[in-house]
């Protein structure tokens, strides 16, 4: 999931609200706390007023919104948990949950969603949100990497322009961004300050997963040859072809555009929200279009951690939450949320809406990329975060910046890999 900064006021504003979980107050009325990391203005505002119209139409059940930030969300909420002062209602990401659903920390959803909810959702998507037996958060809003290029450059260049019916191979787009190369601009700016999810993902479209589970139930992980082909990609491009820029390695999304409106990068590969960024900060004049990400023996597909909607284990009432949750999920208003962030819905019927299928904004593409999306390879493994921060993003990093080579990388992510792992596995 994308990281964004809302800054230490924020931050401060949350920890003075504090976190305590609703309850039922004097005049009878139950409060429900719900804290949403919605940061974009359009998103923010769709949640706000989703808010206002539940408690416009439910006098007894109210729901109080709580702004919180993707930057600090695992460890207040790892806060919040220890402290039985968790929000009752709780957005985040899949690929944050393991921890919390074993933990016990996250109400079991099972029997508590409507049918109309759970049957519209496919079961691709609630795989990610599914731990052991239970289901701890409802999946409703996911993005797929794309490309973001520079048209006026792409057309320069002669290269043939790939769609979800004819994407470019890895070796193509590698070849590709040669061709976009040259009179101080490169072909591609990787911005991987956090590479380990980009990888990981990307690599389902190669064959790739990484984490493979035995019969017992554990995992381990193993670094095929499945795994090799995105790192290689990247790595080929920046230290061999020089078609990718190294300086934006270690670079947040956000960074990479000033320099991609100025003509030094001819694409970018970025998740498919930051198409709002783009709009609002592109020079008047600028043209650009959305390419899917390059796809190999696994086809167009690739992980996502699809953002969540989960219920606190210590909620009092898990009725009443779960009511909210189907009416802030409904078709119409999941086509608000998606529309309010730039990105998918994984709802059936909201994806069909006739808003996300435009060829403006690239919105048309994304949707064609929908069937494609898969569960994180991460997406249950315990013990992620710490094997991505401690083991993984280090060895990544200095491998596509050249600083160590492929059988170094393998063995690091396999052998101090495994170790991390066998921690949370015993």
């Amino acid at each position: 999931m994308r990281t964004r900064i809302l800054g230490a006021a924020l931050a401060l504003a949350l920890l003075l609200a504090g976190c305590s979980s609703g309850g039922t107050r004097d005049d009878g009325r139950i409060v429900l706390r719900f804290q949403s990391l919605a940061w974009q203005q359009e998103s923010v505002e769709a949640n706000r007023e989703l808010v206002a119209e539940w408690n416009a139409t439910h006098p007894d059940v109210r729901v109080e919104y709580v702004q919180g930030s993707w930057d600090s969300v695992h460890d207040q909420l790892l806060t919040a948990f220890e402290g039985g002062e968790a929000p009752d209602i709780i957005h985040d990401a899949s690929d944050d949950l393991a921890d919390f659903a074993y933990g016990g920390h996250l109400a079991d959803l099972t029997g508590l969603l409507p049918e109309r909810l759970t049957s519209g959702i496919p079961r691709r998507s609630w795989e990610t949100t599914t731990f052991g037996d239970g289901v701890y958060g409802v999946p409703f809003l996911q993005e797929p990497r794309v490309l973001i290029a520079n048209t006026a450059l792409l057309e320069e260049s002669g290269v043939r322009v790939p769609t979800p019916e004819h994407p470019w191979s890895w070796d193509e787009f590698r070849q590709a961004t040669e061709r976009l190369s040259g009179d101080g601009r490169y072909g591609v700016a990787w911005p991987l300050k956090e590479p380990v999810s980009a990888t990981l993902n990307l690599s389902l479209s190669t064959g790739g997963r990484l984490f493979h589970r035995g019969a017992d139930g554990k995992v381990t992980v193993r670094f095929e040859e499945g795994d090799e082909v995105v790192p290689r990609t990247v790595h080929a491009q920046v230290n061999t072809d020089r078609s990718a820029s190294p300086t934006t390695l270690g670079s947040g999304g956000s960074d990479t555009l000033p320099g991609f409106f100025a003509g030094k990068y001819a694409m970018v590969p970025l998740g498919f929200s930051y198409r709002q960024q783009i709009v609002q900060q592109a020079p008047e004049g600028f043209a650009w279009r959305v390419l899917p990400a390059p796809a190999g023996a696994g086809g167009l597909a690739q992980g996502v951690s699809p953002q969540t909607l989960s219920i606190a284990e210590d909620c009092p009432h898990k009725e009443e939450a779960a009511a909210f949750l189907d009416f802030l999920l409904r078709p119409e208003n999941m086509v608000r949320l998606a529309l309010g962030d730039w990105m998918l819905p994984t709802g059936t019927e909201a994806l069909a809406d006739p808003a996300l299928h435009t060829a403006e904004h690239g919105w048309a593409t994304g949707t064609a990329l929908a069937a494609h999306l898969r569960p994180a390879p991460a997406q249950t493994v315990r013990g992620y975060p710490e094997w991505k921060d401690k083991v993984a993003t280090p060895a990544l990093q200095e491998y596509y910046s050249g600083a160590i080579g492929l059988g170094e990388l393998r063995e690091r992510l396999e052998e101090d890999g495994n170790l991390v792992l066998a921690r949370y596995q015993r």
